[in-house]
């Protein structure tokens, strides 16, 4: 057992894909030589993502392609990877995600989940089969991927911002290896749409879901806020782990696997306190 009650911890940060990224690296000595390279390899591939699907870049492929510049033979083959994937996850959802909710194809809500625990499960995942590594994990704008080492006793303990009380939270989710994704409306407002009516996702503010991995977790959060705070049947088919969903009157519904395990229910206008 590697002795992680008090390891030492390091922290990288970049500004990649518009938001803030972190690696933390957890050891019980020095920091390993590889840990450098490993975090350095992993924010250039997430450039390199950002390069290729960034909206926002006019010379990005998905930019190219949505002008009409490209052909889809033309782009980085990821392009044809993630365009495969977004299809297979508006069947998992039953069209509550979509990459082309736009009218245009658009995996934004898809690529960030998926390039994070890519490029985490290539550059980061093993550090934590060197000697003294005891865990690592990245951050991208709140959602995480988490490594524990097999022979460690580390618990990541992750807390749910409370939508309704900036700066409090409204639970802890206890991971050892595992992603952990948050979507909803608290922090951006109404951008989630549902692509199954072209309307406004409404009724949830947060969602929070744990799966193995941020690919799967970025997406069920999605689903989960289109779906609404009353609609939890997707978790029947839905490959996570546990999670959280939180009404705008700070209403609270919990489930396990495919069971929902508890649900608070407030007066509407309240606060959970």
């Amino acid at each position: 057992m590697i002795g992680s009650r008090d390891p030492q911890r390091r922290v990288w940060v970049e500004d990649i894909m518009g938001t803030t990224v972190s690696i933390h690296l957890l050891s019980a000595d020095a920091h390993p030589v590889e840990a450098e390279a490993a975090v350095a390899a992993c924010f250039a591939e997430l450039r390199d993502i950002d390069r290729v699907f960034s909206t926002y870049r006019p010379d990005s492929d998905i930019s190219r392609l949505h002008r009409g510049e490209a052909t889809p033979d033309d782009l980085d083959p990821r392009v044809a990877e993630v365009a495969s994937a977004c299809d297979g996850w508006e069947l998992a959802t039953r069209g509550r995600f979509s990459a082309h909710w736009r009218g245009w194809f658009d995996p934004t809500g898809f690529v960030k989940g998926w390039s994070v625990e890519n490029a985490a499960r290539r550059h980061l995942e093993p550090l934590v089969r060197l000697p003294g590594v005891v865990a690592t994990g990245i951050n991208a704008g709140g959602d995480l991927q988490l490594f524990t080492a097999d022979a460690a006793d580390w618990v990541w303990h992750v807390g749910i911002a409370d939508p309704g009380r900036p700066g409090s939270i409204v639970a802890t989710l206890d991971v050892v290896n595992g992603a952990v994704a948050t979507s909803g409306t608290a922090e951006r407002g109404a951008h989630i749409v549902d692509p199954t009516t072209g309307a406004a996702a409404s009724g949830v503010v947060s969602a929070t879901v744990v799966a193995d991995g941020l690919a799967a977790a970025d997406v069920w959060a999605t689903t989960a806020v289109v779906a609404g705070f009353d609609d939890l049947s997707w978790i029947d088919h839905a490959s996570t782990h546990t999670g959280l969903v939180i009404a705008g009157n700070g209403a609270v519904r919990r489930w396990l696997g495919a069971t929902e395990i508890s649900v608070q229910k407030t007066p509407a206008g309240a606060r959970l306190g």
